[in-house]
This record gives C-alpha cells, sequence and structure tokens, in this order.
C-alpha cells in the first residue's frame, strides 16, 4: 500500500507527463474565412412586390446566420431596374420612372433595405453604369449605398470569390 507522500508523487509525476503531452500537441488553428457564409442577391427588376419579397427573404437568412452564431458577408447589388430603390427621385423620363405602385412603396421599402444594412450589415451596393445612364447625381442616392463601376461585373467578380448567388424571381 502507498503511504500519502508516494501517493502525492505519484499523482504529481502524471500531472507533470499529461502538461508534457499538451504541450506537445499543437493547438487547432482557428478557421479564418471558410467559415464565412457569403452571398449576393441581384436586384435588376423594378417590381416593389419582387424587392419586398427579396427584404424578407435577406432578412430571414441573416436572422438565420445570427442565431446559429455564423459569420456572414451579404451583399445586395442593385443595376438597371434596381435604381429604383435607392433614390426618392422620381426618374422621370428614364426607363426606370417611379409608377403608382413604386410612389406607395418607396419609402417602406427604402427604410427596410436601411434596416438590413445598418442593423444587419448587408452591403448595398449600386451599379455606376445605371446612374450615370438615367442622369442620377449620386447625392440623391440613399445613405450608406456602395458605389460599383458595373453590378453584372460585381456580382461575377463576388461569384468568383465564392459568394452564393441568388435572385428573386
Amino acid at each position: 500500500m502507498l503511504t500519502i507522500k508516494s501517493r502525492v508523487y505519484v499523482v504529481g509525476a502524471a500531472l507533470l507527463a499529461l502538461a508534457a503531452v499538451a504541450q506537445a500537441v499543437p493547438a487547432t488553428p482557428p478557421v479564418t474565412g471558410a467559415s464565412v457564409k457569403k452571398v449576393v442577391w441581384h436586384v435588376d427588376f423594378g417590381d416593389p412586390r419582387r424587392l419586398s419579397s427579396l427584404i424578407q427573404n435577406v432578412n430571414n437568412m441573416v436572422t438565420t446566420y445570427q442565431g446559429e452564431l455564423e459569420d456572414y458577408d451579404v451583399r445586395i447589388v442593385f443595376l438597371s431596374g434596381g435604381i429604383r430603390f435607392l433614390t426618392m427621385d422620381a426618374l422621370a423620363k428614364t426607363p426606370f420612372a417611379e409608377d403608382k405602385e413604386l410612389k406607395a412603396r418607396r419609402v417602406e421599402l427604402i427604410q427596410r433595405l436601411q434596416q438590413l444594412r445598418e442593423v444587419m450589415n448587408v452591403k448595398l451596393e449600386l451599379c455606376e453604369i445605371t446612374r450615370e445612364a438615367v442622369g442620377l447625381p449620386a447625392e440623391k442616392v440613399i445613405p450608406g449605398v456602395g458605389s460599383v463601376r458595373s453590378g453584372v461585373v460585381r456580382i461575377a467578380e463576388l461569384q468568383q470569390k465564392g459568394y452564393a448567388y441568388l435572385k428573386v424571381e
């Protein structure tokens, strides 16, 4: 039978052995970038109902990612008819001129987009080619919208970087 003093030596030796093993095994490096959920949404349409549906889908997506404590980078790229949703300008005499439905829903849709941007960190990006083609001054674009030279090029670049492509039909 071991004395108390002998037991202390045995336990001490075991702890030293465990400490040596722990130091020999390298820590697992943190995963960086690979676990980030990356999604780009394409808005080239002018239908307010479609945009409302897209906003709800993006909200559901981000809420799910947040609930699962997932890192995410979600972007919405606007081009062509999508410019209608990023300005209070009526875009008169352009192919994207305000209609009755947009006029009725514009403020609500812009508020919802701003909530996605401000609260959920969703990035909004507008095609400069579209903005210039309709003659919309940059200062008439709602605050916080990023500028990209070409919306379709931006979407292709993001896809090459591993972003999932989504569009509401």
